[in-house]
């Protein structure tokens, strides 16, 4: 690899630099994963450090112990950890580099895969069609309710359920009406001792999850908090995948546990990591002084801090005592089935004073805390037994918390990767994934009940299949793995993706070469990507759905450059002056699952909605999704909007949302300024001039004076803009942060070097020719003004 210091950086090297000069002695404290090694041989490289012989220190926490640890035992760059860094960085380079150029020709432009997020994007992917394919199947669960009393003639309810689920209604029936005429009498009270265990400390992967599930935190969120904590010294690194403490933690976890608790809440353990080579054997995630029991800064901050704190202290707290009490209870008309009840009771809470574990999935029970006073052969007044039909349900969609978990279990990724994957498979750039909270549907199912002697049945609803938060991948998304799994189904495998993760962890070990490995991988993949060039068609998705019963035409679903989309008309059944007729998919619909019925329907647009202040309003379908017309002005319908469910009192409120949200808020040199939000964030617009609201101005008011100075400064950016400029040639040579540069359309290109052979300033630009230039902008773009030969239709 050839590597160069990108611009933005060139400041920071150069400093660097003069530093050198100045001092006798350097040494590098990067952080101790393979990327942090990486940068400290990089640091050598532009330095001009011998890498052979520099000091390389690493500390696993900013505290002063650790730093003085740190430097009485410094050591050498480990080139085995760096060349696991390269060979990572380079063989996802050209993964992504081919595959995305081999996506942009045989799907759509602008898309992007990778390694481990086409894998990531994979899992959601299968995920989906497993729901899909599922078929509920229903069942009938029967509970009942008795009436019990003490001495004191107290009474108490004691739930229990059946130990045995019928599958149709008919057999729930026949139970209860064998129940009419029973007596029921308990027949065993079982108490079982139990223990329950604290979790181990976190690693990054436990982290995100639980920060997800306790504290709603998406992943990148708890990253970037965690990240500020360790900064400012609260924690240790927090990219790690081991659950190790050293014994100077446990020290101080055991002192604070003692101290605020008693020594009998105390029990030290040593976890030892599931995988055999957790990464360059970082510790567990920990409060540096776990005595510390808040932090300052944002409200983040603390509460991840909170949880980290609490966790680490629970791992060395005592096993929680419990009591299990399990009563069977007889059924006298029949022998074969009875009803269980369950409770427990904490003896001692141990770990759980200050800490519970969350999960993924609500798990169903019929346990109560606390049950009321029972003895075996006790008589049971019945209050009532329900059979209630229930559902089978499909495998649940992933949370970011969920997906970071089953990477982790089948080996795909790393801890510094998860964060950044999940990101960039969300982008809305790349439209793989989305994150979305979906109303369910209603659902019919019957319930029976025994009471006093009497059976009765009823048909109630509910909504099923309702989420939260959940991940979705979209029809570009599938489409997409379906094309690389096509085509590249060793990449797309799991276990060769967790395989190479394995060879990487080889190389930091010294166990193998990193360029051979890298040539293994490449050739063969390299000639694939060739082959599918030349060969694969275009990935669209289609599916015909039917036919129109207006026009005849067949009706298909697929996906465009503009998106998924239905289509009444293939080009081979059009007359020469017909055109196919377009329809955007609705939120929540899919290409894959769509019906005839549901895609005609989405052809209802346009519809008149009515009159408002002499104007008709009226909501259509376009290519970037439906909006509303209204008085020759546009106006978007939310993300989540059914337009066909929406009436005239809806369209004008949105009317006068987008009508205030136009509205002037300052008037410069007689022309309006408004405000508006884009896809780089907020920003004023004045005379077709377009100002960035900068971020730590963009919540609250700003006040005129404010306005007119960013704009007065645009003016004089643009102003001191352009060295030259050939508009119809679409050819500028603009100033620029790192000096003047040529704009070829939309493109940044370098200038040539002047005569001295140095880099051209201000002066050099201005005197150059149009001609001079257009053969800059050839040296760079070969044939950037060979006119394209207009290709003729078929």
């Amino acid at each position: 690899p050839k590597y160069i210091v990108t611009p933005e950086k060139r400041k920071v090297v150069s400093e660097l630099k003069k530093w050198v000069k100045k001092v006798d002695d350097v040494w590098l404290a990067t952080d101790e994963d393979r990327e942090g090694e990486a940068i400290s041989w990089h640091l050598c490289k532009e330095l001009g450090l011998d890498e052979n012989t520099t000091k390389r220190i690493v500390f696993r926490e900013i505290t002063k112990p650790a730093i003085k640890r740190a430097i009485e035992s410094p050591r050498i760059i480990d080139k085995d950890l760096v060349d696991a860094q390269q060979a990572r960085r380079i063989l996802d380079r050209l993964v992504g580099f081919e595959l995305s150029g081999l996506l942009w020709r045989k799907v759509k432009n602008g898309l992007s895969a990778g390694r481990v997020q086409s894998v990531a994007v994979k899992l959601i992917v299968n995920r989906e069609r497993d729901i899909q394919a599922f078929s509920p199947v229903p069942y009938f669960k029967v509970d009942a309710s008795f009436e019990v009393e003490d001495q004191e003639k107290r009474k108490y309810t004691l739930n229990a359920a059946l130990d045995k689920r019928f599958d149709s209604e008919s057999e729930a029936l026949e139970f209860l009406k064998t129940c009419i005429p029973a007596e029921f009498s308990v027949s065993s009270v079982e108490i079982k001792p139990t223990q329950k265990r604290p979790s181990a400390p976190f690693t990054t992967s436990t982290l995100q999850q639980e920060a997800s599930r306790k504290l709603g935190f998406a992943v990148r969120r708890t990253m970037i908090a965690a990240q500020r904590l360790y900064e400012q010294g609260h924690i240790t690194y927090m990219r790690t995948d081991s659950t190790f403490l050293s014994n100077t933690a446990i020290g101080l976890l055991t002192d604070e546990i003692s101290s605020k608790y008693g020594e009998n809440y105390v029990e030290v353990r040593k976890y030892k990591p599931k995988q055999q080579l957790a990464q360059e054997a970082h510790e567990a995630i920990r409060p540096t002084y776990p005595d510390r029991e808040s932090v300052e800064g944002d409200l983040d901050m603390k509460k991840l801090y909170d949880l980290i704190r609490r966790r680490t202290l629970a791992s060395q707290m005592a096993t929680a005592k419990i009591e299990k009490t399990v009563v069977k209870i007889g059924i006298s008309t029949n022998s074969a089935r009875h009803f269980e009840a369950m409770g427990e009771v904490i003896v001692f809470d141990g770990f759980l004073k200050i800490y519970m574990e969350s999960k993924d999935e609500e798990e169903n029970g019929n346990g109560q805390d606390l049950l009321p006073p029972i003895r075996e052969d006790q008589q049971l007044a019945l209050n009532q037994i329900t059979a209630l039909e229930r559902f089978t349900r499909p495998p649940a969609r992933y949370t970011e918390a969920g997906l970071v978990k089953k990477m982790e279990e089948l080996g795909i990724g790393r801890p510094s990767t998860y964060a950044p994957i999940i990101s960039k498979i969300m982008e809305e750039v790349r439209g793989y994934v989305v994150k979305e909270s979906r109303p369910g549907v209603e659902r019919k199912f019957n319930k029976l009940s025994l009471k006093e002697g009497n059976i009765t049945a009823e048909e109630l609803s509910e909504i099923t299949g309702a989420t939260t938060n959940r991940l979705y991948p979209t029809d570009m998304g599938m489409i997409v793995t379906d094309f690389l799994q096509e085509h590249f189904g060793n990449v797309m495998d799991y276990g060769f993706t967790a395989g190479i993760e394995r060879k990487f962890d080889g190389i930091a070990e010294g166990d193998i070469e990193w360029k051979k490995m890298l040539d293994t991988f490449y050739s063969p993949f390299h000639q694939n990507v060739e082959s599918t060039l030349s060969n694969a068609t275009r990935a669209t998705g289609e599916r015909i759905l039917g036919t129109d019963p207006n026009s005849g035409h067949k009706v298909s679903a697929r996906i465009t450059r503009f998106g998924p989309v239905i289509q009444i008309g293939l080009r081979d059944e059009l007359k020469e002056d017909e055109k196919p007729r377009f329809a955007n998919l609705r939120s929540g619909q899919s290409i894959e699952t769509i019906e005839l019925e549901e895609a005609l329907e989405l052809f209802q647009l346009p519809r008149v909605l009515g009159e408002y202040k002499g104007h008709e309003v009226s909501v259509h379908s376009g290519r970037y999704g439906p909006y509303i017309k209204y008085n020759d002005g546009f106006v978007s319908l939310p993300r989540n909007m059914d337009p066909m469910q929406l009436d005239l009192e809806g369209a004008k409120n949105l009317i006068e949302d987008k009508i205030r949200e136009n509205a002037p808020v300052a008037s410069f040199k007689g022309l309006p300024v408004t405000r508006g939000k884009g896809r780089f964030g907020p920003f004023f617009k004045w005379n077709e001039m377009y100002i960035n609201i900068p971020k730590k101005l963009a919540e609250g008011s700003i006040s005129d004076p404010q306005i007119f100075e960013f704009i007065e400064k645009k003016i004089e950016k643009e102003a001191n803009r352009y060295i030259q400029r050939w508009e119809d040639e679409q050819i500028a040579i603009e100033n620029g942060r790192w000096g003047p540069f040529i704009r070829f359309k939309k493109k940044s290109l370098k200038l040539p070097k002047n005569k001295e052979g140095k880099r051209m300033n201000k002066e050099d630009a201005a005197l150059l020719s149009l001609e001079e230039v257009k053969s800059a902008i050839e040296e760079e773009i070969p044939n950037a003004f060979k006119k394209a030969k207009k290709k003729t239709s078929k």
